[in-house]
């Protein structure tokens, strides 16, 4: 009796125990990093490109367009982020530019800001993540990513790898 007595005092605390202690499946994990939600670190956007510094990279003969990335402009963030500034130039001489992030972990990509004419930059107004898909809509992302800076479902470690990359075709 004196037994029950015990349990029936020590009951309540034990289910506020079970309350507040973290729920994870399988038993108790520490707080690792991987643990952690993932967090995007501020992009900073980088200076105009100049075409001394202008990168070709061949995305196939899916598109009339040729694509450029600024060799000056690529990092690799914390973040798991490879940042760079991405040339669109049609054959008649039209450019759009862009800064865009690649994802590597999900495959995803996403615009920060869009070139002006008058060499500045506009914040892109839909700045969502976006999965990367191999279609002819975006088969330069698609390209960078699984030719320059994802390769072997890692990413690129340094700026200067994802350059060196880009200059030895992929």
């Amino acid at each position: 009796m004196r037994f029950a007595g015990v349990i029936l005092v020590l009951l309540p605390f034990a289910s506020v125990a079970q309350v507040l202690a973290p729920q994870y499946p399988g038993g108790y994990k520490g707080n690792f990093e991987e643990d952690r939600p993932w967090e995007e670190q501020k992009a900073v956007l980088p200076p105009y490109p100049k075409s001394e510094n202008l990168i070709k990279v061949d995305v196939g003969t899916a598109t009339s367009f040729e694509f450029f990335v600024d060799a000056t402009a690529v990092a690799v963030g914390q973040d798991g982020v490879v940042r760079y500034t991405l040339i669109a130039r049609s054959h008649s001489g039209a450019m759009n530019v862009s800064y865009e992030g690649i994802r590597c972990k999900t495959r995803e990509r996403k615009l920060y800001a869009l070139g002006r004419g008058d060499n500045t930059w506009s914040l892109a107004r839909d700045s969502r993540w976006a999965p990367i898909i191999g279609s002819r809509a975006n088969r330069q992302q698609a390209t960078l990513a699984d030719d320059f800076f994802c390769q072997f479902g890692g990413i690129a470690r340094t700026a200067e790898e994802a350059v060196r990359a880009l200059r030895r075709g992929g």
